[in-house]
């Protein structure tokens, strides 16, 4: 299975100015042109580093996955969450021609942790024989920074400004997050259970 983000972050969703107020920078400087960027590059690292912490996707994009194999042609879940809708389910052969599955055969069932592929009929469609699927969608809580939940907002903020902080630091860490920023998440972390098996 391979998940590809195939739109980035736009900057302009990104909360430069609230980062600055966060870490109480002036603001006027001749410097704010280099801070800009570093700033911009702490955020993108705080949201990634969030996104795969929760499997929560923050600020809207469009992803592929492809699979070799439904879990269940009954309903597969998807990798991450929100899912906001189905762009596509392509059929790749084996030899690589690919062949779109009809947007009939096959529905979105929203879900804040566990959104599912569901087929519209008896089952999904068929995985080619030695080829995959590729599912293209939509996640994300919204467009714009605005669009977060206040508590995931606020937990970029704080990772991002650690990061900020420690950009210097080149000692080993422990890999753990600050206490407020795993204390802000937790509630979006996804619970799984059966080792993986009720996807």
């Amino acid at each position: 299975m391979m998940l590809i983000e195939e739109t980035a972050i736009a900057q302009t969703a990104l909360p430069v100015d609230e980062f600055k107020a966060h870490l109480r920078l002036g603001t006027g400087f001749s410097d704010d042109d280099v801070q800009g960027p570093v700033l911009e590059s702490f955020l993108r690292a705080a949201i990634a580093s969030i996104e795969a912490r929760t499997g929560k996707i923050l600020i809207e994009r469009e992803f592929s996955w492809e699979l070799t194999a439904w879990r269940t042609a009954y309903g597969q879940a998807l990798p991450v969450a929100p899912v906001n809708a189905i762009v596509s389910v392509t059929r790749r052969m084996a030899g690589g021609a690919q062949e779109l599955a009809g947007p009939s055969t096959y529905r979105l069932d929203v879900d804040t942790h566990r959104p599912r592929l569901m087929p519209m009929g008896a089952m999904l469609p068929g995985v080619p024989t030695g080829g995959s699927v590729i599912v293209r969608f939509f996640a994300g809580y919204g467009p714009m920074w605005g669009d977060l939940p206040a508590d995931l907002g606020q937990a970029v903020l704080l990772l991002a400004a650690h990061f900020y902080e420690y950009r210097n630091d080149t000692a080993l860490g422990n890999g753990c997050m600050p206490f407020g920023v795993t204390s802000l998440i937790e509630r979006y972390r996804t619970v799984r259970l059966l080792g993986g098996g009720a996807g």
